[in-house]
């Protein structure tokens, strides 16, 4: 797509997948610069007009990050990111949004090379998806 690089932004939980963020910055892990971290302090403290506030501003996508099941430090915050994720997949659906430019994963603090991986795999799909403004009749505006 001639030069297209994909907006993505990004909201971590604090303990997981913050940590494992700042570690691979810290060891120096090459992953994607156009990844916009935002860090909450749960997964389940996503709301979803912060999502659909980012697509509004111009995102290509957006990724949410959290720690595993059964890990999180308020004991059930990722199974409501995990709600909240499948109800903002039918809404961006009907937004004329592919659901697919929001993506779920879970990443524990010592998973630097997992936070890599999933980041530059989700700027590679958004990439070969180009990008989302002009993709669809919802995707000019989302306030």
């Amino acid at each position: 797509m001639n030069g297209f690089e994909p907006r993505v932004v990004a909201f971590l939980c604090n303990w997981c997948s913050y940590s494992a963020a700042d570690a691979a910055g810290s060891a120096r892990k090459p992953h994607p610069p156009n990844v916009t971290v935002i860090r909450l302090m749960c997964s389940g403290r996503m709301d979803p007009q912060l999502v659909l506030q980012a697509f509004a501003a111009g995102a290509d996508g957006v990724l949410v990050l959290g720690c595993h099941p059964g890990d999180c430090h308020y004991r059930e915050g990722n199974y409501k990111a995990r709600r909240r994720h499948a109800l903002l997949g039918r809404l961006l659906r009907q937004l004329g949004i592919p659901p697919n430019r929001l993506v779920l994963d879970w990443v524990g603090a010592t998973e630097s090379d997992k936070f890599v991986e999933v980041t530059t795999r989700m700027v590679e799909d958004l990439r070969a998806l180009g990008p989302l403004r002009g993709n669809g009749p919802g995707a000019q505006g989302v306030a």
